[in-house]
């Protein structure tokens, strides 16, 4: 069988995984088997992060109308029901943005709730 070198091939995976590794604290962005552990291991995070993320901006929007219905004596789930009910259509974001930045506009929401 012949012999096979792979001295470019070789040298070009392991300058690709060491930059990759560029940042990382200690041997982990100096030493191929270390730095490949390393990225292995921080591509995997940021594939499940980047679906977690959405997750996590969701409860956070939740948290925050849910607050800003509370103060106006009025649970989550009851305002997002008749808004609903009432046809309007703005998403979890939006409603959380008014609620911190536009108080009046969320209130008139909160009356529309309350009158559906």
């Amino acid at each position: 069988m012949a012999r096979v070198k792979r001295g470019n091939v070789l040298q070009k995976r392991h300058k690709k995984i060491l930059k990759f590794a560029k940042g990382f604290r200690g041997s982990k962005s100096t030493l191929f088997i270390a730095a490949n552990q390393a990225v292995i291991s921080a591509f995997r995070n940021a594939y499940r992060d980047r679906r977690k993320r959405k997750r996590d901006f969701r409860r956070l929007w939740i948290t925050r109308i849910n607050a800003a219905c509370r103060e106006h004596n009025m649970s989550y789930s009851f305002f997002m029901n008749k808004l609903n009910k009432a046809q309007i259509n703005l998403n979890r974001k939006a409603l959380a943005e008014m609620a911190i930045h536009d108080n009046n506009a969320f209130t008139q929401l909160i009356e529309i709730a309350k009158k559906g």
